[in-house]
């Protein structure tokens, strides 16, 4: 006597979807690293209180005591942020360079921004803003830096949003991204306009909020995408099989 059984066939992990899975995390895991970074150093700067809205992000990678365009910095985890700054853009750009979907120019367009925005957080981290950075030089590479990341991030976001039908994003997302990239780049234009504004003395007391409107917007776009892009493939190896495998096994006759 046979009897015959059915079983889903086991689904084998492949190349392409760890790649993909890798490359998700990573796109969340840079995000996160910054705000991480950004949250902690903030809590930890007391006296006087770390604002959001008045202070520079770059003040939080300056160890000081030091003032630059009227705002004091001293920060109590200078090094925790400065390793966030060095980290966060590598991060990110490893993960553009493991996305699939992305080929000839359209591959480029993302590494190229990607590759701008992790030289900026090196650049912010090796050369932090204080006011001794101004009359040395070396204020020069934290501006560079500063507005490398802005446009590589912010670009960055819009090429991924433009690429989502190749990435397997969802429309909502794709829209995000586009959005939050040119809502960043009109917040640098104006990020700008402060600072030169802050140049002749004057002090702006939503600096740090118009820097943010450049930053945080993307970084949290490029977060959700990394996810989306994880939680796909998990969802599609979980799926069911289209058939079924049947097995036969022999039992001895009675």
């Amino acid at each position: 006597m046979t009897r015959t059984t059915s079983s889903p066939p086991a689904v084998p992990r492949s190349g392409h979807a760890r790649q993909r899975a890798a490359a998700g995390a990573l796109l969340v895991a840079g995000p996160a690293i910054f705000l991480v970074a950004e949250f902690v150093s903030a809590a930890a700067w007391t006296d006087p209180a770390y604002s959001y809205t008045y202070d520079f992000i770059s003040n939080l990678g300056v160890q000081g005591p030091s003032t630059l365009f009227g705002q004091f910095m001293a920060s109590p985890l200078y090094w925790l942020m400065n390793a966030g700054f060095f980290t966060f853009g590598l991060v990110v750009l490893t993960g553009v360079a493991l996305l699939r979907g992305l080929a000839g120019r359209r591959r480029w367009a993302a590494l190229v921004p990607a590759a701008l925005l992790a030289c900026g957080g090196v650049l912010l981290a090796l050369f932090p803003g204080s006011g001794e950075a101004l009359s040395d030089g070396t204020g020069e590479f934290h501006s560079m830096g500063a507005f490398a990341g802005f446009i590589g991030g912010n670009v960055l976001a819009i090429v991924l949003g433009r690429s989502r039908e190749r990435l397997g994003l969802p429309i909502a997302t794709g829209r995000a991204l586009v959005t939050v990239g040119i809502v960043g780049l009109v917040s640098m234009v104006c990020y700008l306009a402060l600072i030169v504004r802050s140049v002749d003395g004057a002090t702006i007391g939503v600096m740090g909020l118009i820097e943010r409107g450049a930053t945080h917007p993307f970084l949290i776009a490029t977060l959700c995408a990394g996810a989306s892009i994880a939680r796909r493939r998990v969802h599609r190896l979980s799926a069911p099989p289209d058939g079924a495998r049947r097995v036969v096994v022999a039992s001895p006759s009675s």
